[in-house]
């Protein structure tokens, strides 16, 4: 199992993001060094879906190259579930194209308490991984 640092506040943005989009899915990118995020992108979901989500490409594409030019690398990719838990779905599994990257799922179900988790999918398989909140 792997470990990711994610600083509180990288946390709370991810959440914000959430609560902002809800009743639709959320998206971003983190990005970072190894395992330590040091900066989330915010993406629009190209989908429009309260159960799916596709990062805008172009923006996708702005994201990956501003990473690229401050010398950090992708460490995640985020997206909410408004209304299920933070597990990710069948589609979210099929649509795992970083098997290097953590894949964090926001959940809103319970809108008071919101929950993120964070995993690893590969060829369809989800290994969930620790966080570590600091």
């Amino acid at each position: 199992m792997n470990v990711v640092d994610l600083k509180k506040k990288h946390l709370a943005e991810m959440i914000a993001h959430a609560r902002d989009e809800a009743p639709l899915e959320a998206c971003g990118i983190l990005a970072g060094k190894q395992d330590r995020v040091v900066e989330v992108y915010r993406a629009r979901n190209a989908d429009c879906s309260p159960t799916s989500y596709r990062l805008d490409p172009e923006e996708q594409y702005r994201i990956f190259v501003d990473i690229e030019d401050n010398g950090l690398d992708i460490v995640g990719i985020y997206h909410s579930h408004p209304a299920s838990p933070a597990v990710p779905s069948n589609t979210d599994r099929k649509q795992a194209y970083y098997p290097e990257a953590m894949y964090f799922v926001v959940s809103l179900a319970d809108p008071a308490e919101p929950h993120v988790r964070a995993f690893r999918i590969a060829d369809e398989e989800v290994t969930e991984e620790e966080m570590v909140v600091v």
